[in-house]
């Protein structure tokens, strides 16, 4: 049976020969390989806070194991883009490994589906697999496109930090399909661009695209994030009026001293 230590231990190997086989085929530089395998080491720490605290008693199964995987990926690809602001893009290497990547976001889910292994820890690994991916590739296609491109990647972690701000942020979301659409469809236009085989204009306008649609899909869920704030407090205000009212209208009895 494969344990959550296990799990983390095969995350933190793979990440370590994936960066380590992509160093000696590219040459890739001191920099780069170390933020390939310090992003590896950060994710198999994550993993292993989320699964002893966060989930429970979840056992990794089949899908978790496909997200393990874009997971180590990405971390690689942390390192290649890492190359490409400091020396020149990797595009030959870059692209295929991220599509790879892209594939298997289209797996891990049916996956889950088909073994009746979906979970709340499958659904958040997923989900923050698809944003530090989507990081990573904006990275990489800011060298061509310039800064602005990294809106997309940190929209994920600034929302993030604003759950940190206000702590009414950090509501359990439900589930939209649609956020799902969104994040794949971003994937695919970094990629596009980071490939550079469609003309500039046509790339530009994908990437902007692709971002008015990230900013709507965090924009839907700020607005019912703010929905729910406000019917929360409604509710306790409708709670203690309640409680106030029956204590006007049925006052506990006084009791004397005998």
């Amino acid at each position: 049976m494969l344990t959550a230590r296990r799990f983390t231990v095969l995350g933190a190997v793979a990440a370590m020969v994936l960066v380590t086989t992509l160093a000696v085929a590219i040459g890739m530089s001191t920099t780069g390989c170390l933020v390939g395998l310090l992003c590896g080491v950060v994710l198999n720490a994550t993993l292993a806070v989320g699964l002893k605290s966060g989930a429970g008693s979840h056992v990794p199964g089949a899908a978790d194991l496909i997200t393990l995987s874009r997971a180590v990926i990405a971390c690689a690809l942390a390192g290649l883009a890492t190359e490409a602001v400091l020396h020149r893009p990797q595009t030959a290497w870059f692209v295929p490994v991220t599509v790879v990547a892209l594939l298997l976001d289209a797996v891990d889910g049916w996956v889950a589906r088909r073994t009746g292994t979906s979970s709340a820890f499958g659904g958040r690994f997923d989900g923050e697999v698809d944003a530090f991916l989507i990081l990573v590739l904006s990275v990489q296609v800011t060298t061509g496109f310039g800064a602005w491109v990294l809106t997309a990647g940190l929209m994920r972690y600034v929302f993030g930090v604003a759950g940190w701000v206000a702590p009414w942020m950090r509501a359990r979301l439900p589930y939209r399909y649609w956020r799902k659409v969104v994040t794949a469809a971003q994937g695919v236009v970094l990629t596009a661009a980071a490939a550079d085989v469609l003309p500039r204009g046509v790339s530009i306008a994908g990437l902007v695209l692709g971002l008015a649609l990230l900013s709507e899909s965090f924009g839907r869920d700020v607005a019912w994030l703010l929905h729910e704030r406000a019917t929360n407090r409604r509710s306790r205000d409708a709670a203690v009026m309640t409680a106030v009212m029956s204590t006007v209208v049925h006052p506990e009895p006084h009791t004397e001293a005998v």
